[in-house]
């Protein structure tokens, strides 16, 4: 299986060689990595494409002009994989907060389903247990909110560490999901949903990140917040764009 993980990035630089050399201790030989650089004023994207050159056909990267965003940084991600036949397509963040040994086993969840999710809200599952109660409460708040406005049947709905069958993304309208930040996670996770797709969830532990400052703020999460509810009205097509 050609298994390409894509990674967005925006100042990166002490954590991408390192997520690199982790990604290919695995045990996976057909796992590749495509980072998407969002121009990154500390050289994220030269290092990027010195680590292309020191892994050539395992490491591929996309520059683009600027800050533009985690979801768009997604959907160019996901249309380059799919045009490089991409078998399994995977989301994981640069930080180290998804834990790389779960990877083998998402690859094999996906053998029994659509979309594969690392969750962080099934048994088993479990926020960093340095976070004070309030990021707790308000990440399962998000979580809760988002989940029961739009009926979704996935524990983690905000969570970005996911694995994608090819057929499953090439069947979605990826054109038309226009949220960014982590509310795009939430609008994938819809728009499959409405396509009947299928959905497993593996417990795993989001550790806080290593090194780096978050891309978290109160305008993303403000975003957030409102983009749920416009989502129940943008798709009102989807069941007839099932192809299965």
């Amino acid at each position: 299986m050609n298994i390409r993980i894509i990674v967005p990035t925006y100042n990166e630089a002490e954590n991408l060689p390192k997520l690199v050399t982790a990604l290919f201790s695995l045990p996976l030989q057909d796992l590749n990595l495509l980072v998407v650089d969002d121009n990154s004023p500390d050289d994220t994207g030269k290092i990027a494409d010195r680590l292309a050159q020191a892994n050539p056909g395992r490491v591929d990267v996309i520059h683009r002009a600027g800050k533009l965003g985690l979801g768009s940084a997604y959907i160019q991600g996901f249309q380059w994989c799919l045009e490089h036949g991409a078998q399994a397509i995977g989301q994981m963040d640069a930080d180290f907060s998804h834990p790389i040994e779960k990877i083998p086993v998402l690859v094999e969840t996906l053998a029994g389903c659509d979309v594969a999710i690392g969750s962080r809200y099934v048994k088993g599952g479990a926020l960093d247990e340095r976070w004070p109660f309030w990021r707790k409460a308000l990440s399962g708040f998000g979580n809760f909110y988002a989940r029961t406005i739009l009926n979704l049947p996935i524990r983690d709905v905000t969570g970005g560490f996911k694995l994608w069958r090819r057929e499953t993304l090439a069947d979605m309208p990826l054109e038309r999901v226009k949220s960014n930040g982590y509310v795009f996670q939430v609008e994938m996770n819809y728009v499959a949903t409405r396509l009947g797709y299928r959905f497993k969830e593996i417990p795993i532990y989001f550790a806080d990140r290593r090194w780096g400052k978050s891309k978290m703020s109160f305008r993303i999460q403000l975003e957030a917040a409102v983009r749920v509810w416009k989502l129940l009205g943008l798709y009102p097509d989807l069941p007839r764009l099932i192809r299965r």
